[in-house]
């Protein structure tokens, strides 16, 4: 269990009462999390944790540099709502929902989201930007596919959406390997 579950984390004098963890990425653990009013947030926490292919920076600067080209090239995503530079935290909007992967593996992914994604992509390729277009940083919900990831990189035709995304996009062979090693089979 994360020994974050239950513990109370204060940013721009807010605090916030972590619930659970929504999903452990490259970058940071995101958790579901409540204020004293009852709205529910995702506070994202920075981590070093070494990645091997992947290399990094100023991680919360990237971030918040990454959330500012992505509104700007309409891509949609949760808003931040604040940010902890010393504890490297984050706080967005919460998009509730499945994820896209969670969708896929149900069989249940509703066909406007893939035609969304392709628009998505061919907007980012031609403004020169790829995002990370595995399906745990996508949430469908009220008619629009949200990336509640921040993270934007250069385009690179091997990392865009046609050629590497996609293919986690359905229950390919690939995708049913990550969900094995997800549940630890």
């Amino acid at each position: 269990m994360d020994e974050r579950i239950g513990q109370t984390v204060t940013v721009d004098g807010t605090d916030y009462r972590i619930l659970r963890l929504l999903r452990k990425g490259k970058g940071g653990y995101s958790y579901l999390a409540e204020t004293p009013g009852g709205e529910q947030v995702t506070v994202k926490q920075i981590h070093h944790e070494p990645c091997a292919y992947y290399q990094f920076g100023d991680k919360l600067a990237a971030e918040l540099n990454d959330y500012r080209r992505l509104r700007e090239a309409g891509v949609p995503v949760p808003e931040l709502l604040a940010v902890d530079r010393a504890g490297e935290r984050l706080v967005k909007a919460y998009i509730p929902g499945s994820t896209v992967c969670e969708l896929v593996l149900a069989d249940a992914l509703p066909d406007w989201c893939l035609r969304q994604a392709e628009s998505m992509a061919g907007r980012l390729r031609a403004l020169g930007l790829n995002i990370d277009y595995f399906p745990t940083n996508f949430i469908p919900h009220g008619g629009i596919l949200w990336y509640v990831d921040y993270e934007c990189n250069s385009y690179m035709e091997q990392w865009d959406f046609p050629h590497w995304g996609r293919l986690y996009w359905s229950k390919t062979p690939e995708l049913l390997a990550y969900a094995e090693r997800e549940r630890g089979v």
